[in-house]
């Protein structure tokens, strides 16, 4: 039976709009006006899948005045790829994006001062892993979840998944911002995705972009400068039309930008049930009034269950998350060019070494105001960066253990990019960046899963790593050592003792240690005794050694 279903576009200031679609022949169906600035229309239609979309007189700049174009319907949960239409579902007389039934909201999930945070991009993550050029899916990150829940990690942050064009791009060009990108599978597809993660403890960060979006999405077709600044603000940061936060439509009391952001985030959170979100390039953004709003109707909407804002702030600034600050946390990117710099052995700087590890020492306030990485999608692999530099086979990877243990002992959310649990080396390429598996084979590789498998285990099961807690106990420049415990108020104690250079220290003496007794040494797996002057250890070159308290 058919019903009357309603097609909407808010489009305050341009002079005419009408529907087209499948339903219609693609003719013109007239749309009216409202005083609210919306054009709308409806159609009777009987439960099925339709394309569709707008025909509207342009106001932007780079079009005739009033000229007519099409354009998909900037809210369309859904893309026809080959067309570039919007799809539109109807069941039971509604509109609907599609059936899924959750099963796993009533899952626990771990608490941001818990999270390991796994970074990936579905389309190069798995899937097809005998074809090089097979690009991956949805249902084949599903497959993985086993492998990402043996190592441990309780978080995955997705790289864009709404759509964009074409088949093939790391997701920064955002084109439609409601639609899945359809080359990894359906919107179950993703919904299944993050129901299956949900059942295993593992929460979903997505990557949000908000600065901008790609030159043809379809605010810019139709009134291109009620939405977007009229020209790039910083030219050498551009990638596309970007949201203008500033621009307040008297007439009608509303904030064009923040209207369209806050429907996407809100829409987001209740229709696929993410737990945080990453806020691409948000110093671009550079609207800390925005932000408060976002994060605030982000949180309101997920209600009670964890929910994680993170900007992508470069060079990060604590002002972005402390007392006044808008967001949870921010990318550390000043640890990631300090630690890689210091294992790469370019470089001995205690100073900056403490602020690396120790963000309180850059102004930040708490545990979960910065994430950390030795790598992520912006950056070469760090086997590729120490390779570079000569660092080949055993000693790259004795450096890279001992960036790991820095990385899931300092203050702060550990993030680890994909492939880098088992040392894949290749360069940083949008083009083809699919992860060898085939690596997990090799026994240094498969070393190095298993120590920052056990790595991350040691973080959950030593709650002073989740602390704001630091002392810095020892420091020899000339030695290059560097030594700090971590601790909270229930007994867990934790003392990294790390050597920066390549010598070979026996019966190293580390005194001041926090407390005389036995202490479990994990990389090694054996207990050492420290005494009133504390602590004789054996460091080799490049080689952190964990202690933990009994």
């Amino acid at each position: 039976m058919a019903t009357p279903i309603e097609f909407n576009l808010f489009a305050p200031y341009n002079n005419g709009a009408a529907l087209i679609g499948d339903f219609s022949n693609w003719e013109d169906i007239p749309m009216e006006k409202g005083k609210d600035g919306y054009f709308r229309t409806k159609v009777e239609l009987e439960d099925g899948v339709y394309q569709y979309k707008f025909r509207i007189q342009s106001k932007s700049w780079f079009f005739e005045p009033d000229q007519w174009v099409e354009v998909v319907d900037p809210y369309a949960t859904d893309i026809d790829n080959p067309t570039q239409n919007g799809v539109v579902r109807i069941k039971d007389g509604e509109r609907i994006v599609d059936t899924y039934v959750w099963k796993n909201d009533d899952k626990p999930l771990p608490s941001d001062r818990e999270l390991v945070i796994y970074e990936l991009h579905v389309g190069d993550f798995s899937g097809g892993e005998d074809d090089p050029y097979a690009r991956g899916k949805y249902e084949h990150v599903v497959e993985k979840l086993d492998y990402l829940c043996e190592l441990g990690v309780n978080a995955i942050e997705l790289m864009p998944v709404k759509e964009y064009p074409g088949d093939h791009s790391w997701g920064y060009n955002p084109r439609h911002f409601f639609a899945t990108e359809s080359s990894y599978g359906t919107t179950e597809g993703l919904k299944n995705l993050i129901d299956e993660c949900h059942g295993r403890g593992i929460r979903v960060i997505m990557d949000g972009i908000f600065n901008h979006s790609e030159a043809e999405s379809p605010l810019t077709q139709i009134d291109h400068d009620y939405w977007y600044h009229h020209s790039p603000r910083d030219p050498d940061n551009n990638w596309g039309p970007e949201f203008n936060y500033e621009h307040y439509d008297e007439n009608l009391d509303v904030k064009p930008a923040w209207k369209f952001v806050g429907d996407t985030v809100r829409f987001w959170i209740k229709e696929f049930h993410i737990d945080g979100i990453r806020y691409d390039a948000a110093r671009q953004i550079a609207n800390y009034d925005f932000m408060h709003w976002i994060v605030q109707e982000a949180k309101n909407t997920a209600g009670p269950k964890p929910f994680y804002n993170i900007a992508e702030h470069i060079p990060e600034n604590p002002s972005i998350t402390n007392v006044d600050g808008p967001m949870d946390g921010c990318w550390h990117d000043s640890f990631y060019h300090c630690i890689l710099e210091h294992i790469c052995g370019d470089t001995f700087d205690l100073e900056r070494l403490k602020d690396a590890i120790d963000c309180k020492r850059q102004g930040f306030m708490g545990a979960t105001n910065v994430v950390n990485y030795l790598t992520n999608h912006d950056h070469n692999h760090v086997l590729a960066e120490l390779g570079d530099r000569g660092i080949l086979d055993e000693e790259a990877f004795k450096r890279r253990k001992l960036g790991s243990v820095i990385n899931m002992t300092a203050v702060g959310v550990p993030l680890l990019w994909m492939g880098e649990e088992f040392g894949e080396y290749k360069y940083k390429t949008t083009e083809q960046a699919k992860i060898d598996w085939t690596l997990l084979g090799h026994d240094l590789n498969r070393g190095m899963f298993e120590f920052i498998k056990g790595l991350i285990h040691l973080r959950k099961n030593n709650h002073a790593l989740y602390t704001e807690n630091i002392d810095f106990i020892h420091e020899d420049p000339e030695a290059k050592i560097l030594a700090y415990s971590r601790w909270n108020g229930e007994g867990s104690r934790v003392v990294v003792v790390a050597n920066f250079s390549d010598n070979f220290l026996g019966g190293y003496h580390v005194p001041n240690f926090p407390e005389a007794g036995t202490w479990h040494e994990w990389t090694g797996d054996y207990d050492v005794e420290a005494g009133e002057d504390g602590i004789h250890l054996d460091l080799g070159g490049y080689e952190a050694k964990v202690l933990v308290w009994h």
